[in-house]
């Protein structure tokens, strides 16, 4: 049984990540691309999903919070992220540095920090499987 239970979750592994990326417009000068969807095989009921976030100059998320669950480690690939986490500080982070988010965290700030040049975040969750919903807008 184990041995069937390994080789279904590989191929589900498999046909995800071959699906084609999904863009969503997440607001403003801003585009959400899903590349990489997986269950995590030796976690039962967790996931990992792996999104870009692409931000034209100045655009900016609204202030959101991610699925309950979701842990989420954030690289920042090219260009300059400002990000506010919680009651942390709001901090730039450049090209090749990250930051993390603890589950149920709230993200009042992310934008990108220049008027002139793009910028392209990498966001990977790590989340109970059931959570569909990635991000909600704070009201």
């Amino acid at each position: 049984m184990k041995f069937r239970t390994m080789i279904a979750g590989a191929c589900t592994a498999l046909a995800i990540s071959m699906a084609g990326p999904v863009l969503a417009r997440d607001g403003e000068g801003q585009t959400v691309t899903k590349n990489f969807e997986a269950a995590i095989p030796n976690i039962p009921g967790k996931s990992l999903i792996a999104v870009e976030v692409d931000y034209q100059p100045g655009a900016a998320s609204a202030p959101h919070t991610h699925a309950k669950s979701a842990f989420i480690y954030a690289y920042v690939i090219s260009g300059a992220i400002e990000s506010k986490v919680n009651d942390g500080e709001t901090r730039i982070y450049t090209a090749g540095e990250s930051w993390s988010e603890p589950p149920g965290a709230t993200h009042s700030i992310s934008r990108n920090a220049s008027k002139t040049e793009p910028a392209k975040l990498l966001a990977v969750f790590i989340l109970d499987a059931n959570d569909k919903a990635l991000t909600t807008p704070i009201k």
